[in-house]
């Protein structure tokens, strides 16, 4: 395939930025969207010019690194993969690829296409644990009786893997998807009770703190979500945060 590539270049969070056009050749149906960005930048390298910046790490849809904005759409076209899950056979040949980094003033770009979504580590170190007894008399954790029910939920809001789809996809940037997510793994689960209400009110509170917007229910984030996370962990993390605020 011949394609014609759309690419943000930005030096820093300082600097304007601008789209640059790359023209590219001998692009394979099979390749994943990441394998396409490096022959583009094999040849940025060849050329002697400065390759296109993108993150990634694991490449098997696990670690949500590879967050990127394409043709408009979080992750690309497909839904329920990851960019680098995306492979080229999605496009046709002549196509005309436009490729961003996820747009929000709470994820500000470090360099081209990569952002700094530490945002998110700061939600969850602001209540994402539960209490762990060490002092010689510790329960083990699977002799805990756990509904099926509960449990199968805790673990699809578990599956969440942080990369920013939602926050991107919102037209308000926020962040309640991923939030809640975290929120709710914990929330379903007896050993998370102990520190159920102080978890939501400091994960809500440092989400306003880090400037991510509010949820209007559009429902854009949950389509979008390469991990499908439900907008049921919405209205159940604004249910423990109504306890724990009646509770003062």
């Amino acid at each position: 395939m011949k394609l014609t590539l759309k690419i943000w270049r930005q030096n820093g969070a300082n600097d304007k930025g601008k789209m640059q056009t790359y023209p590219i050749d001998g692009i394979e149906g099979d390749m994943s969207f990441l394998e396409m960005l490096d022959v583009l930048n094999e040849d940025l390298i060849n050329k002697g010019e400065s390759p296109v910046e993108f993150d990634h790490d694991c490449r098997e849809g696990i670690c949500g690194s590879c967050s990127l904005q394409i043709n408009g759409e979080p992750h690309g076209p497909d839904r329920l993969v990851t960019t680098c899950q995306l492979h080229m056979r999605s496009f046709k040949d002549g196509d005309t690829i436009v490729i961003e980094p996820f747009r929000a003033s709470a994820f500000p770009v470090i360099k081209d296409l990569i952002v700094d979504r530490s945002s998110f580590d700061r939600i969850q170190q602001a209540g994402g644990y539960v209490s762990v007894n060490t002092s010689g008399n510790t329960l083990d954790a699977n002799a805990i009786p756990v509904n099926k029910q509960d449990a199968d939920q805790a673990f699809s809001a578990a599956a969440c893997i942080g990369c920013g789809a939602c926050v991107a996809a919102c037209k308000n940037a926020s962040a309640m998807l991923f939030t809640s997510a975290k929120v709710s793994q914990y929330a379903l689960l007896p050993q998370g009770q102990v520190e159920a209400a102080t978890r939501v009110e400091n994960m809500v509170r440092q989400m306003d703190l880090e400037g991510f917007g509010n949820c209007t229910n559009t429902g854009a984030c949950e389509i979008e979500c390469p991990k499908g996370i439900s907008l049921e962990n919405i209205a159940r993390m604004n249910r423990e945060y109504l306890s724990a605020s009646i509770k003062g």
